[in-house]
């Protein structure tokens, strides 16, 4: 009797085996396949992304042309830094030290770096969910691994929405200032990653009190080091 009690759990296990080990093939090709994709984007530009389609049918989209980092004023870079995410070139995706912060806090706000952003804009969708939130902490650690930091933000900068059919710094440069993103002056990129948050809702042409305390954050984050890896 008691034999059979000690044999019992192998038993109920074995009609498992073969769903089990169904489940880790299938984990293991997704895994690869999402490696093999962040490895692609590593040299190729993403063409388009599930955020751009789905804006594409409420408004249309303004012309969009790649900008390569070096094209980018390094002002627009610092700002964008600043404003999104201060400590991007000292993290490993995650920013430990904010997301403490926030769970400290009790706020319900986010603590998203660039790099967690841009794996939801280039790979996922914009939608909140587990679902989405599981594949991003999944995405960010391979572009940690296999993009530069410069790669990272030249991505983001460029698939960044900033404002109703507005996607990249280039766009955002020629739509609200008539100029190209090598020419941003310190105004004017502080101005445009304070819209970053709610591009739906704020206009760069204004100044307000969240893009003069980014020029500023810019500045600092030149001054103690911060921006090195851009």
């Amino acid at each position: 009797m008691l034999r059979a009690l000690i044999l019992l759990p192998p038993l109920l296990l074995r009609p498992m085996r073969r769903p089990l080990a169904w489940l880790r093939w299938f984990a293991l090709r997704v895994l690869l396949l999402m490696l093999a994709l962040v490895a692609f984007y590593a040299f190729v530009n993403p063409p388009t992304t599930l955020t751009i389609v789905h804006a594409a049918r409420e408004h249309p989209i303004a012309p969009h042309q790649w900008v390569r980092i070096d094209n980018i004023a390094p002002v627009m870079r610092r700002s964008v830094v600043a404003a999104e995410d201060a400590n991007f070139c000292l993290h490993w995706g995650f920013d430990m030290t904010e997301i403490r912060k926030v769970v400290a806090s009790g706020s319900s706000r986010g603590a998203s770096t660039i790099s967690q952003q841009t794996a939801k804009n280039v790979f996922l969708w914009q939608d909140r969910s587990w679902a989405r939130k599981a594949l991003e902490t999944m995405f960010t650690p391979m572009i940690e691994a296999l993009w530069s930091k410069r790669r990272t933000l030249e991505v983001y900068l460029n698939l960044a929405e900033f404002g109703p059919g507005i996607f990249g710094v280039g766009a955002a440069s020629r739509e609200y200032f008539g100029t190209t993103p090598d020419k941003l002056t310190p105004v004017q990129a502080a101005r445009l990653a304070a819209i970053l948050p709610a591009p739906r809702h704020r206009s760069p042409l204004q100044a307000s009190n969240r893009s003069r305390a980014i020029a500023d954050g810019a500045a600092t984050i030149a001054r103690d080091r911060r921006a090195d890896c851009l």
